[in-house]
C-alpha cells in the first residue's frame, strides 16, 4: 500500500483539526481525532508532526506589526529563561509589565514559564500497562485529566503578573483581562514567589446547560469565551490548577505536596489518588468512569505520573514520565435476548437485540453484529451478557462479552436460504449473502439504490415497488424507458406528478464516475470509497472494469476482501454499465482538471435547506472546484450560504459579527456555474 499520499493527507487533517480544536470550533470528536493521530503514528512513527504541540495560534514576528509590541516581552522572556537556567530570580520592570497587558483589543504574546508540552496517551489498559512496565515508580500519582483549555498564571513576588494561553507550547496569548473575572483566580499568593501556576480553564456542565447550550460542548464554549477581546462571559469560567514552578524558594518535595500547596494558596485543584501499581490505576480508572457522568465538569481521562518531581522530563515537548490514560468509550452491560437478520439487497446482517441501556444520553436496545465472523470472534450467544458502547457517541456497538457465569445461553441461528428466491446463502465470514445474481430482491434493491444515489426526486420507494411488482422495472436501464403517459394513469399520480418524475429522471443523466459506481449497489462500495478509486487513477469506467484485485487492494481504504467484492460486483454489473454508457443513456463526467480549481483557497459553510439540490451535492461542487467545506462558521470562512440571510440563527449571527459574506443559493450557483451547470443535475 502506498503510504506517502496518506501521510500527507493525515498531516493536513491533523493540522486542520488541531487549529479548529484550539479556536473553540472543533469539527470532529476527540475519538475521531485520536484515530487520525494513531494512524499517522502507526505508518510514520517518526513524523515531525507527532512531536509538535497542538497550537491555538500561529504567528510570525518577522517583519510584522506585532514585532514592536513584543520587544519588552522578548526581553522579559530572556530574563526569565536566564533566571531559570541559573536558579535565580527574574526581575521584571514596569515597562515590561505594560508590554504584557492587553492593549487596543490585541492580545500580546508571552513566553511560558512552565513548558506546556503534550502528553503521550494510552487508549486502553493494555497500552497503559506497556507504558507502566517501563517506569520504575514505587507509586503512581493519578489526577483527573480536565477537558478544557490550558492556562499559565504568572506571578512576581507573589503578585499576579499575567495569564497566558497554551499557544504553541512556548509562547501564548496574554488574556489577563479575561482571567481576572474567572472563578478560581488568585490575585496574590501567600508567599512572595516568582514563577508560574498551570491550570485548566473549564466551563461547568450546569453553566453550559443554562447559558451556552448552542455550543457543541463545555470545552468548545470555554475556548471561545476565554479569548474574547471584549471579555464577555469570562465570569462563567473557572480555573482548576495542577502544577506550579518557581524561580525562587525551595522546590516541592514531591507531586503530592505540590498539589497540597496549590490548595493552600486558594487555588481549586484536581482530585489526587496514589496507586501502588498499574493494576490499581486501571481499577481506579474504572471507578472514575462510573463517577464521570455525575461530575460537575468534563474530564476525558486520567493523568498518571510518578510521585517524584522530574523537572528535566517536564521540559520535554512530550514528557516520558507521565501519560494521559484516556477513558474508554462510555460502556453499559446488557443481555442479548434475540438476533434478527436485516436483509439489504443480497446481504443478511445480524442485529442483536438486548435489554435497554442508557448510553451517551440516549436509550439503546439494538446493535449491529456486522457479519458472521463478528459473532464467532466475540462468542456472542442468545443470553450472553455483553458490553455495549456508542462509537463516536453515535453508533451502538457490542465490544465484548462480560461475565456470563450462571446464564442460560443458546447459539445464534444463521439463515441458510434466501427468503425470496430460495437459493442457499453463501457464508464468507465477512458477509452472508444470496449468490443468485437474478434474485428479485437483489435487483429490486439495486434499482432503489440507483434512484437514491442519483437523487431522482419524486421517484419514491412505493412507486419503485409497484413498477417492479408489475415487472415494468427489471433493471436500472428500465428506469430510462418510462414515459409520462404510462405513469400518469397509475393510481395516485396523474399528469402533473408523472411529468415531475420524468423530468427528474432526465435531469440525472450526467453523473460522476464515483456516483455511477455507487448506484449499482455493490456491497460496501459507496460514493466516498468510489471517489478514492478515482483519486488513485482509476478515473474511467474502462480502467475500473479492467482493474485486477491486487491493483484495487493497493488503494487506500481498500483491502483484499473489499477489492475482491468490488471486482466481482463490477463483473456482475459490467453488461448493464456498458449498455447505459455506450447507448448514451448515461454520460459519465470527465474528471475536472486542476485548471478548474477556481475555488481554491475559498471556504463555504451551508445552513438551512437548499432548493435545487441537496446540501451534499452543493458541498461536492465546492470540493470539485478546489474549495473547502466547513461545518461551522469559523474564522476566515469565505462564505455562509443560506436561503434565509435574515434568520436569527447562531451561524448567521456569528457570520455577521465577524464580517463573513452571507449569500443565498442563487448567488452560490452563480459562483460555480462556469464549472458545473447545477440545473443539469450533474453530480460532481
Amino acid at each position: 500500500m502506498k503510504t506517502e499520499p496518506r501521510i500527507a493527507e493525515l498531516e493536513r487533517l491533523i493540522k486542520r483539526y488541531q487549529k479548529s480544536y484550539y479556536t473553540g470550533e472543533a469539527e470532529i470528536s476527540d475519538a475521531e481525532f485520536d484515530s487520525l493521530w494513531d494512524e499517522l503514528k502507526s505508518i510514520d512513527p517518526e513524523n515531525p508532526l507527532l512531536k509538535k504541540i497542538g497550537s491555538d495560534l500561529e504567528f510570525d514576528f518577522s517583519g510584522s506589526d506585532e514585532e514592536t509590541d513584543t520587544i519588552f516581552t522578548k526581553a522579559q522572556n530572556a530574563a526569565v529563561q536566564d533566571a531559570f537556567d541559573k536558579g535565580g530570580t527574574a526581575s521584571i520592570n514596569n515597562a515590561e509589565k505594560n508590554a504584557l497587558s492587553v492593549s487596543g483589543g490585541i492580545f500580546k504574546k508571552v513566553r511560558h514559564l512552565i513548558p506546556m508540552g503534550s502528553q503521550e496517551k494510552a487508549a486502553n489498559p493494555a497500552e497503559f500497562e506497556e507504558w507502566a512496565a517501563k517506569r520504575d515508580f514505587n507509586e503512581f500519582l493519578v489526577e483527573y485529566k480536565l477537558d478544557g483549555a490550558s492556562l499559565e498564571l504568572q506571578y512576581e513576588n507573589g503578585v499576579f503578573l499575567c495569564a497566558v494561553t497554551r499557544g504553541d507550547g512556548i509562547i501564548g496569548d496574554d488574556i489577563s483581562a479575561n482571567v481576572i473575572k474567572m472563578k478560581g483566580f488568585v490575585p496574590r499568593l501567600k508567599e512572595p514567589l516568582t514563577g508560574g501556576v498551570r491550570g485548566e480553564v473549564i466551563m461547568s456542565r450546569s453553566v453550559h446547560k443554562s447559558f451556552y447550550a448552542d455550543k457543541a460542548n463545555c470545552r468548545n464554549a470555554a475556548n471561545g469565551l476565554m479569548k474574547r477581546k471584549d471579555g464577555e462571559g469570562s465570569e462563567h469560567l473557572q480555573i482548576i490548577c495542577y502544577d506550579a514552578r518557581f524561580l525562587n524558594g525551595s522546590p516541592f518535595p514531591d507531586e503530592e505536596k505540590k498539589i497540597a500547596w496549590l490548595s493552600d494558596q486558594g487555588f481549586e485543584t484536581v482530585p489526587l489518588k496514589l496507586c501502588a501499581g498499574s493494576a490499581e490505576v486501571i481499577a481506579y480508572r474504572e471507578e472514575v468512569t462510573a463517577l464521570r457522568p455525575g461530575l460537575p465538569y468534563d474530564i476525558d481521562g486520567l493523568v498518571v505520573k510518578g510521585r517524584d518531581i522530574d523537572l528535566a522530563d517536564a521540559e520535554r515537548a512530550r514528557p516520558e514520565k507521565q501519560i494521559a490514560f484516556k477513558f474508554g468509550l462510555e460502556e453499559a452491560v446488557s443481555i442479548v435476548r434475540s438476533v434478527i437478520w436485516s436483509e439489504s439487497g443480497a446481504t443478511y446482517t445480524p442485529i442483536a437485540e438486548f435489554d435497554t441501556v442508557e448510553l451517551a444520553g440516549t436509550r439503546v436496545k439494538r446493535a449491529s453484529l456486522v457479519n458472521p465472523n463478528t459473532i464467532r470472534l466475540l462468542g456472542v450467544k442468545i443470553g450472553s451478557r455483553v458490553v455495549v458502547t456508542k462509537r463516536g457517541e453515535i453508533i451502538p456497538k457490542i465490544e465484548r462479552l462480560a461475565d456470563t457465569a450462571g446464564l442460560e445461553q443458546s447459539d445464534i441461528v444463521f439463515p441458510s436460504v434466501c427468503s425470496v428466491c430460495g437459493f442457499a446463502l453463501t457464508d464468507e465470514g465477512t458477509r452472508l449473502f444470496c449468490p443468485n445474481t437474478l434474485c428479485p430482491k437483489r435487483i429490486h434493491h439495486r434499482i432503489e439504490k440507483w434512484v437514491d444515489v442519483l437523487d431522482i426526486r419524486d421517484f419514491g420507494i412505493n412507486l419503485i415497488r409497484r413498477l417492479y411488482e408489475t415487472k415494468r422495472l427489471n433493471s436500472v436501464s428500465d428506469i430510462y424507458t418510462l414515459t409520462e403517459a404510462e405513469l400518469s394513469v397509475l393510481d395516485g399520480l396523474g399528469e402533473k406528478s408523472a411529468a415531475k418524475i420524468i423530468s427528474s429522471i432526465k435531469s440525472r443523466t450526467t453523473v460522476s464516475l464515483a456516483r455511477f459506481v455507487a448506484g449499482f449497489d455493490i456491497e460496501g462500495i459507496g460514493e466516498t470509497l468510489a471517489e478514492k478509486l478515482v483519486e488513485a487513477g482509476f478515473n474511467t469506467l474502462e480502467k475500473l472494469l479492467n482493474a485486477r484485485e491486487e491493483e484495487i487492494a493497493s488503494v487506500y481504504g481498500f483491502a483484499e476482501i473489499t477489492a475482491r467484492t468490488l471486482v466481482q460486483g463490477l463483473a456482475e454489473c459490467r453488461e448493464e454499465m456498458l449498455f447505459l454508457t455506450e447507448h448514451g443513456i448515461i454520460t459519465i463526467e470527465k474528471p475536472l482538471s486542476t485548471d478548474a480549481a477556481f475555488l481554491a483557497g475559498k471556504s463555504f459553510c451551508f445552513t438551512g435547506e437548499l432548493v435545487s439540490m441537496k446540501r451534499g451535492e452543493a458541498e461536492k461542487l465546492v470540493k470539485a472546484a478546489g474549495g473547502d467545506v466547513k461545518s461551522a462558521v469559523v474564522k476566515g470562512l469565505s462564505y455562509l450560504v443560506t436561503n434565509d440571510p435574515s434568520s436569527g440563527s447562531s451561524k448567521n449571527k456569528k457570520a455577521a459579527a465577524q464580517g463573513t459574506p452571507i449569500i443565498d443559493e442563487k448567488a452560490f450557483l452563480e459562483l460555480v456555474n462556469h464549472c458545473v451547470n447545477p440545473s443539469s443535475g450533474a453530480g460532481v
